[in-house]
């Protein structure tokens, strides 16, 4: 349990980092972070159930990047006001997450 919420508050603030550096991309506050942290988080799940190992996070390579892209995009309709987000922005803040994220674990080891 104690993990699980560790992931999620570093999920936030890498959101909340990129959505500085990178144009397109707006997140507002810790809250709207954490919970497009949260949604982004299960809408992955679902799509890597729905692919299988095709899409997981050590083996991403372009169907990882434009998959994660488009969770990323579509997770602004789900919590409409906490992130906005253009196609261009989704595709870049994809790109820097890939990055962060290999610097920044966000699974307890």
């Amino acid at each position: 349990m104690l993990g699980m919420i560790v992931r999620f508050v570093v999920s936030a603030l890498v959101l909340l980092l990129v959505s500085y550096i990178v144009p397109g991309l707006k997140v507002n506050g810790f809250t709207g972070a954490l919970i497009a942290a949260v949604v982004i988080a299960v809408l992955g799940y679902a799509i890597e159930k729905l692919f299988g190992d095709k899409i997981t996070r050590t083996g991403r390579g372009a169907v990882g990047f434009i998959t994660a892209a488009v969770v990323i995009y579509f997770s602004q309709f789900i919590v409409p006001g906490y992130i906005t987000v253009s196609i261009i922005g989704a595709l870049l803040s994809s790109l820097v997450i890939g990055i962060v994220d290999s610097f920044v674990p966000t699974t307890l080891r």
